[in-house]
């Protein structure tokens, strides 16, 4: 049974909830809540268009993974054949973030609204019925069907197997105290479909982005969790925040530190420019900071340092960018 609100006497009140249907954790003033009509909202906010940081974390692998393969066919990113793949990953990454959280909304829909930064989402306040979310999910899966089917073979196979693992994902917190690994093999499967996409094939060096990404995704997802350690220990969930507790900044340093090697042996592996490894350098002191800075009993501290791998990732593509420009100088 899924813990729920009405069955757990000890999960938390029932949160007051915002005016207007605005979601809690959602940035103040943001482009749904102003500008969107009004029927649209709700869909909006439920595939979280109103915070687009799970976009930039599902776009970025893919970006990386495109960026590092275009040379291995003699193309770099300004061609115009790149230039398209990032486009249509971009929209892919938008659409099928959306797709992953309504599912996700679904199946925690009870786990939601007991928890107090989530109760306002579109599902559990009834903004949105369930058989309402069903049937918008099947359009946006519809619309990443039309996406995918735009690339090579190999990287439309990998995207039918990705499907499983964003299945997966939601249930992962009640039977396993690492849901983000599942997480991570999830969200970081562009980096696979990305080379896919370019080369018709898979090597090494996108196996070790996706590692690197596995990894990247335990850091920061881990921060992220622990907004709401509280709320999920009282109604039974589970997450590496709990299972890690105040041994969790030791752990980022290895989370964080494995993502870096397997960053730099995606660029030994495909042979790219010295330049990226200098990017890398820049990129080990924003995730220092991320480590050293965030007080993990500060939920606004952990919602900041979370969305601040979205810069991470702009600083890890800028690398490629210029190490793949500069080995063919």
């Amino acid at each position: 049974m899924t813990p729920s609100q009405d069955n757990r006497p000890d999960a938390p009140d029932t949160p007051d909830l915002p005016e207007d249907g605005r979601v809690a954790d959602a940035p103040a003033g943001n482009w749904v809540d102003r500008w969107a009509p009004a029927p649209a909202r709700p869909y909006l906010r439920l595939m979280r268009a109103d915070r687009p940081i799970g976009t930039w974390l599902l776009f970025w692998p893919c970006a990386w993974s495109i960026t590092l393969a275009a040379p291995q066919t003699g193309q770099y990113v300004l061609h115009p054949a790149i230039l398209w793949l990032l486009v249509l990953f971009g929209v892919g990454a938008f659409v099928m973030r959306g797709a992953g959280c309504v599912w996700n909304d679904v199946s925690d829909r009870d786990i939601d609204a007991a928890v107090a930064r989530t109760a306002s989402r579109p599902i559990p306040s009834g903004q949105v019925s369930v058989t309402q979310a069903l049937w918008f999910l099947i359009v946006l899966l519809a619309i990443g069907f039309g996406i995918l089917i735009q690339l090579t073979w190999a990287a439309i196979g990998l995207g039918v197997l990705s499907l499983a693992l964003v299945a997966i994902y939601p249930f992962a917190k009640r039977f396993t105290w690492w849901p983000q690994v599942f997480l991570g093999l999830a969200i970081n499967w562009g980096a696979l479909m990305g080379w896919a996409a370019v080369t018709g094939s898979i090597s090494l060096a996108p196996v070790f982005l996706y590692l690197a990404g596995i990894a990247w995704t335990l850091g920061y997802d881990t921060i992220y969790a622990h907004q709401d350690k509280e709320d999920d220990a009282l109604i039974g969930v589970k997450s590496t925040a709990l299972r890690l507790g105040g041994a969790t900044k030791r752990w980022l340093w290895v989370f964080y530190g494995a993502t870096l090697v397997f960053l730099a042996l995606a660029g030994l592996a495909a042979g790219i420019g010295y330049v990226y490894f200098a990017g890398l350098v820049i990129g080990s002191f924003h995730l220092l900071r991320q480590v050293r800075d965030t007080d993990l009993d500060d939920g606004a501290e952990c919602l900041a340092a979370f969305k601040s791998n979205r810069d991470f990732g702009a600083i890890v593509f800028a690398a490629l960018l210029a190490g793949t420009l500069g080995s063919s100088l």
